[in-house]
């Protein structure tokens, strides 16, 4: 097959053109070996002796087809010429160097002799000559495609490009090169003062990052692009915190290891996201001990299709389980997170399964025949506003499906139990995070009488995540605005879903039992300032393009939320990201027995749950409907 292909690209070459190089490379060797004869003799035809014209016509034929056989050695015959790079040129100078060589051997060998310097300026020449012809080539087929693409691309679009280095190099090269892309550089910034005034591919390099907006002005930029992957968190956020100022479209290459793998291209370019504004390095946790613990295990996810359950999905199978088990309730988000998971590791022992942790026999079925080592329990119902108006849903799905989940853990043998909690069950003001509260409490309950290993994870917002403001705004902006706020002075700490699942796993590694780890979520942002940004990066102007408008607090919710309970403290762990927070002590046969009160009165669907609630949960703000 493959000499099959190779021996049709051979025959693809269209013949005519290595004709025409042949031809053009015969005249290059005569003119070279004449003109090298007449330079050596201080251009006088009148000083060259009658021997050495002889000596030239005698090595011309053998001279010829030394050219040729050396040039088709190495390949003049072969490249792509209108892609001519510096490859091609060492290739050429290689090949005359050798024919070069060959003649002066030649010459000493039938003694044909020439002198001495003649061999060096025949040399020269023709390198000269066989680079000009199939450099000119070139020249001429960019000169074309110039003209073609200005003509073509009058209504293009203008673009800067953040970065004078091998990134936006590569990005230039394809802006240049393609005639698909409907894309004009016009200028470049880079902040090192060294290459300010100069051109990179014809383009100019304007200034540091304080010319942005003055050159977004003078250039009629409409797009620009962040092309230094190797950029800090911080450098990239204070840039990109002008570059929002604009009013341009933003995009920017995902990573370094795209450059690495020079794999940095127009299509790999992504928008930049309201992450790149965070300001702060992406949380690192230590994968060694994370692949100890997950790695040769069967790990069940419940809530597996979830935002937060489909990324823990995806670190664990990328950490070596024995297996992975997925329970969730809703078949397109398990079926969407198992195709993708098939797709990028084939040999996954994956078992995907839809069941509600609400069903007692189904999760019993579950353990018993799949007998996990780990379990992380990702499901619940998390949206504020709509628990508000269905509370028994919350007790239901929530603290027993909890319940039911963890009783089966402790049935079945599992080692470790890590329930995904919430800062929202401290102090809730909402029967969302009272709910989480109470699981938390279950899971407390467990650990004092299980040998398996009970452990609460709790952290804020996560960017992206379902139900959060992400992507909320995205939709109200893509529809021409208003952006809602409830509150102009609403904060919340945030983290991104991969940053926030990574320290869940790291936690799950430390887990002793009984601890409720608390995510370091780093400076709390104003919901309104991330309204604001996500507006800018969008390319749209606050207040002009789009309004943000401010529709007052929901019920349950809070102006800022609380990691930490007043009685917990807190504890550090290897990781300066994850803390521990002293479990609050209460009543267990108490909390059993109230337990057993909720469920009836959930099942019931008649009373109003939320009082009993508070008289499980002590710091709940109860706000009776």
């Amino acid at each position: 097959m493959r000499m099959e292909k190779h021996s049709e690209n051979f025959i693809n070459i269209p013949i005519n053109r290595i004709i025409a190089l042949v031809v053009m490379d015969i005249v290059s060797v005569l003119i070279a070996s004449f003109f090298a004869l007449y330079m050596r003799f201080d251009f006088s035809f009148s000083e060259i002796p009658l021997e050495y014209y002889k000596r030239f016509v005698n090595i011309l034929l053998p001279n010829i087809v030394i050219s040729l056989v050396f040039f088709v050695i190495w390949k003049l015959y072969k490249s792509v010429w209108r892609y001519a790079s510096a490859n091609e040129l060492v290739n050429i100078v290689a090949a005359t160097f050798c024919v070069a060589l060959a003649q002066l051997i030649y010459c000493y060998t039938f003694e044909q002799n020439m002198p001495r310097s003649y061999y060096i300026l025949f040399w020269f020449i023709l390198t000269v000559l066989t680079s000009g012809i199939r450099f000119g080539y070139r020249i001429l087929r960019l000169a074309n495609s110039k003209r073609t693409s200005l003509i073509g691309k009058r209504n293009s679009t203008n673009v800067m490009i953040i970065g004078a280095g091998a990134a936006g190099n590569m990005i230039l090269k394809e802006i240049e090169s393609s005639a698909y892309l409907n894309l004009q550089a016009k200028c470049i910034i880079d902040d090192h003062v060294g290459c300010h005034g100069k051109l990179l591919r014809g383009i100019p390099i304007v200034g540091g990052r304080d010319k942005i907006l003055d050159a977004v002005s003078q250039y009629g930029i409409d797009e620009i692009i962040f092309a230094i992957p190797s950029a800090d968190r911080q450098t990239k956020k204070d840039i990109l915190d002008i570059c929002k100022e604009s009013g341009c479209k933003m995009r920017t290459l995902p990573g370094m290891y795209q450059l690495i793998k020079g794999d940095v291209s127009v299509s790999k370019l992504k928008e930049v996201e309201i992450e790149d504004l965070l300001g702060r390095e992406p949380i690192q946790i230590n994968t060694e001990e994370v692949f100890d613990y997950v790695g040769g295990k069967v790990v069940l996810v419940t809530g597996g299709g979830g935002s937060i359950g489909s990324e823990l999905c995806r670190q664990i199978a990328g950490h070596n389980p024995k297996q992975l088990v997925i329970v969730d309730i809703y078949e397109n988000n398990a079926y969407e997170i198992q195709q993708e998971l098939l797709r990028k590791y084939p040999d996954l022992d994956l078992v995907v399964l839809i069941a509600s942790v609400r069903n007692t026999a189904r999760m019993d079925s579950i353990f018993a025949t799949y007998r996990p080592n780990i379990v992380y329990h990702a499901a619940a119902h998390k949206h504020v506003p709509l628990m508000e108006t269905s509370p028994n849903e919350a007790i239901k799905n929530n603290v027993f499906g909890t319940y039911k989940t963890a009783q089966a853990a402790d049935k079945y043998g599992t080692d470790k139990f890590v329930l995904i909690s919430t800062d929202k069950a401290v102090n809730p003001t909402n029967i969302m995070g009272a709910s989480k509260r109470m699981c938390e409490m279950v899971v407390q309950m467990m650990n004092q009488k299980s040998k398996t290993s009970f452990v609460a994870v709790r952290f804020g917002n996560v960017l992206g995540s379902n139900g959060s403001v992400i992507p909320l705004f995205k939709k109200q902006i893509a529809e021409g605005g208003p952006v809602t706020v409830t509150h102009p002075e609403i904060i919340r700490y945030f983290m991104t879903i991969p940053e926030a699942v990574s320290l869940v796993l790291q936690a799950g590694a430390y887990a002793k039992g009984g601890e409720i780890f608390v995510l370091d979520m780093g400076e709390p942002m104003k919901i309104v300032d991330l309204a604001k940004n996500l507006i800018k990066l969008s390319g749209y102007r606050v207040g002009e393009d789009i309004e943000i408008k401010f529709t007052g607090l929901r019920p349950g919710e809070k102006m800022y939320e609380e990691l930490l309970m007043n009685e917990e403290g807190l504890k550090k762990t290897a990781n300066k990201m994850i803390f521990i927070g002293k479990p609050i002590e209460f009543d267990v046969d108490m909390f059993v027995e109230q337990l057993e009160t909720l469920g009836e009165v959930a099942k019931q669907e008649t009373v109003d749950i939320r009082m009993l609630v508070k008289e499980v949960v002590p710091t709940y703000e109860c706000k009776v409907q």
